[in-house]
């Protein structure tokens, strides 16, 4: 049987495409889609559908929240602070798979943070 092997692309609406991604390239490094494909490292990801009750993601309107993998979440935490970005954290969003924070970009969209535990997925 074919099966899906990643994740080929995220769309969504903007009020102001370009606006929108300029800030996603100059605070979290993704690049603009009509500079260059954004070509992410391997590693785990996790597909996830939550109850249609769940506050998980802010606000009931929100259908979805993307979760990114980073590297160094402290530095990244440190660097969005810096900018001006709220940074969320909660102790319990913290757990054997990683550590996570949350933030929204300018369009209050939420973005989570995640840095995999290497305990959770060696290897990956």
């Amino acid at each position: 049987m074919a099966r899906i092997t990643g994740i080929g692309g995220l769309f969504f609406r903007s009020r102001d495409p370009q606006a929108l991604a300029a800030w996603y390239e100059r605070h979290l490094g993704i690049a603009d889609l009509a500079k260059t494909v954004w070509s992410q490292e391997a590693g785990p990801t996790i597909f996830g559908p939550f109850a249609a009750s769940t506050d998980y993601f802010g606000r009931p309107a929100q259908q979805w929240m993307v979760n990114f993998r980073v590297d160094d979440l402290d530095a990244l935490m440190t660097s969005l602070s810096a900018a001006g970005i709220a940074v969320e954290t909660r102790p319990e969003w913290d757990s054997e798979i990683g550590r996570f924070c949350r933030i929204h970009d300018p369009e209050g969209n939420p973005i989570e943070l995640w840095q995999p535990s290497p305990q959770a997925f060696p290897g990956a």
